[in-house]
């Protein structure tokens, strides 16, 4: 690394230098206030509260920097008082903070063409809706109007903060940006680093990257074919631009600190199907490998044709302890989304949300993580009817009966969501300055995702039931049934048999396997035929995000010999005290189920004892486990590689271990950072080896 950038990254990450800079003294909710008074529409409102951040912002520029932009003022305001929000609350559905979020913008509509492109964009459709007399669009254009107008004028304050320090690389990028058309790729990055850091300001959060090699590499090609940058500096400039995703994102919203949604997506095919993996791809994956830092948390799109040389490289970053790559299978995932009626050319161009939901750039404005449904809980629901059941059959209709119920709960749930306008986000989203909409209410696509929780120990429960109760007939009904109720309290044998000796996923054991392909199937086919009020479809998935915790503290003891609040698996995994032969079985029995149909997105995620990355035939190893596990049809992949003494000493010496770094569940972050119950969650996961 060269010395430039690690000064840079010890200032701003480790460090923390900048920090001194924050204005702690700024009061938020006196903008709230304000506007509650004043009585504006919430498009107003939007606006305001971006104007505000930015106004209130004191541009800092250092010396030795080339991509600018920190944050000063901590907190992003509220653009309506409690009182207001429990009115809003009464007639609609808040889903999260109630903000536009989790989506992929086209950061080139802007950047390709900068603010003055973007304007003459904007007064062609205000023309259009002049002449129609249609004051509410009128009005609503002229707000994005003064979006990009304050944008300019925040750009200029940095400009002139980078002449009085002397920094005139930074001041020459923000004499073109971002009014013109960058000229080099380091301005296209700048650009990208404001638009970046004014979705944030407007509230906007998991503002994902998306497919990065694809849209940056003109700017790249060009600088390398004119000579302005040879494959070091546009390392350089890469390594710098990462640095720049972790300035401020203990400021950002999220369940813990890295669960921030900067995700992007490397690789793939494009839309006629060739492989579109380019030498910005790879100096991307090397600038993360160097650097070391959660941010952007890397996903890395894979094929049939994707050589086993990919996968080891991606290997190499998982050794670094990064927690990603994640790996999404292309052979599955664009089939599916286009089953689900996304166009080729958008299914093809697929990337990943905050987590590992599938998303498509521009064109959608999908909620995939509207809600989950816990797999367990419909079994323990059926359990009542255990004993009226004379064969598993019934039992298992049972089962899906109260599935089916579930779901339809959870799909009439989602009914009238309100989401405050996002009039930045809005300019960079296909069809929104056309039709003079704002992105909340709608685009091409309105899907939304759902996840599904506690798989694996819902399948083992429904094998355990099936082998003891109805087969070998060695468990009666009520003494199981007793047990469940005490928590196995003077059942100890019972416990010991369900927990380790019974069938478990993850040993490749059609048993066992077999029931929880029968589950997800019955969860696509719930979900089918459901229609949101925006009119899009239900999306099945197999993650879990934080309902892994959430879903498991509901219920008390399960058939699996899961005792009482006792954690599900993370997303798509065996539980955690299933005993596994090994990775290659593993990868088997997470491969057979047809997952084309359960496409919302949701990884097999297993932990690699630290051993397994220490020699070159070892990474070669790990790198064929992945391609293995696509190569029978999985659709996707994360790996922690971790070692559990090291994170026991973690907690104990948390000052010793700043830079641990693990995969929670969609998103990697600092070990020590956790709340205990998340450490304690990633020390229980079962450490593999070969």
């Amino acid at each position: 690394m060269e010395q430039r950038i690690e000064n840079i990254r010890d200032f701003f990450i480790v460090d923390k230098k900048h920090h001194a800079y924050r204005q702690k003294q700024l009061d938020p909710l006196e903008l709230t206030r304000t506007l509650e008074k004043e009585h504006l529409d919430d498009v107003e409102r939007a606006y305001r509260r971006l104007e505000w951040v930015l106004s209130h912002e004191q541009p800092v520029v250092f010396s030795d920097e080339q991509i600018t932009f920190v944050r000063t003022v901590c907190e992003v305001p509220e653009i309506f008082s409690e009182r207001e929000w429990d009115t809003i609350r009464q007639k609609h559905r808040i889903h999260e903070q109630g903000k536009v979020s989790n989506i992929n913008c086209g950061y080139m509509s802007l950047i390709d063409i900068g603010t003055a492109g973007k304007r003459k964009e904007i007064l062609t459709a205000r023309k259009t809706y002049e002449a129609r007399h249609d004051k509410q669009k009128v009005a609503y254009l002229d707000v994005l109007l003064k979006v990009l107008a304050s944008m300019e004028h925040f750009s200029d304050r940095y400009r002139e903060a980078a002449q009085k320090a002397g920094n005139t690389i930074v001041e020459e990028s923000l004499s073109v940006i971002p009014r013109k058309k960058p000229e080099t790729m380091l301005q296209a990055l700048q650009f990208f680093r404001l638009i970046h850091y004014c979705l944030w300001a407007s509230f906007n959060y998991h503002n994902t990257i998306g497919r990065f090699d694809q849209y940056m590499y003109p700017y790249y090609k060009n600088d390398i074919d004119a000579g302005v940058l040879d494959e070091h500096g546009a390392l350089m400039l890469l390594e710098e631009f990462f640095i720049s995703f972790n300035k401020d994102s203990d400021l950002y919203p999220g369940m813990q600190q890295g669960d921030n949604g900067q995700s992007i997506v490397l690789g793939g095919v494009d839309e006629h199907g060739a492989d579109a993996f380019n030498d910005l791809s790879k100096l991307c994956m090397k600038a993360s490998l160097e650097l070391k830092l959660i941010d952007p948390k890397v996903n890395l799109r894979v094929h049939k044709d994707t050589p086993l040389a990919l996968y080891e490289l991606g290997t190499q970053m998982t050794k670094q302890g990064l927690g990603f790559p994640q790996y999404s299978n292309d052979d599955v995932v664009i089939p599916a989304l286009k089953r689900w009626g996304y166009e080729h050319k958008d299914a093809s161009n697929y990337v990943v949300a905050a987590c590992w939901e599938f998303i498509i750039p521009e064109v959608a404005m999908d909620i995939v993580n509207i809600d989950a449904l816990s797999f367990l809980q419909c079994v323990m629901d059926a359990i009542e009817t255990l004993d009226d059941c004379d064969t598993f059959e019934q039992f298992a209709k049972e089962v899906r009966k109260r599935l089916r119920v579930r779901v339809a709960q959870i799909c009439a749930n989602t009914n009238g969501i309100y989401m405050e306008p996002a009039p930045l986000m809005s300019i960079l989203m296909n069809g929104c300055i056309v039709k003079a909409q704002d992105i909340r209410d709608g685009a091409t696509y309105n899907n939304y995702g759902v996840h599904g929780t506690g798989l694996s120990s819902a399948a083992d429960s429904l094998a355990a039931i099936k082998r003891y109760v109805f087969e070998e007939r060695t468990v009666d009904k009520q003494r199981l049934l007793h047990a469940l109720s005490t928590d196995f309290a003077d059942d100890a044998q019972l416990l010991a048999m369900l927990r380790y000796d019974a069938p478990k996923m993850g040993n490749d054991d059609d048993f066992v396997d077999d029931l929880a392909t029968q589950l997800l199937d019955w969860f696509a086919e719930a979900m089918e035929g459901y229609r949101n009020d925006r009119g899009g479809i239900f999306r099945a998935g197999t993650g879990s995000a934080m309902y892994y915790l959430w879903h498991a503290d509901e219920l008390g003891a399960s058939p699996d010999g899961r005792r009482s609040k006792e954690a599900f698996a993370c997303n798509f995994s065996p539980s955690l005290f299933a005993r596994t032969k090994g990775p290659v079985s593993l990868i088997k029995s997470f491969s057979k189920a047809h997952l084309e149909r359960v496409a919302n997105g949701g990884p097999l995620t297993l932990e690699l004892h630290d051993t397994m990355f220490r020699s070159p035939e070892s990474i070669k190893k790990v790198a064929s486990l992945v391609k293995t596990y696509m190569d029978l049809g999985g659709m996707q992949m994360q790996l922690n590689g971790v070692n559990r003494e090291t994170m026991l000493s973690a907690q104990k010496y948390p000052d010793q271990y700043r830079n641990l770094i693990v995969r929670v569940w969609g998103w990697s972050g600092y070990f020590v950072e956790l709340d205990k119950e998340y450490q304690d969650h990633i020390i229980t996961r079962m450490e593999l080896d070969m």
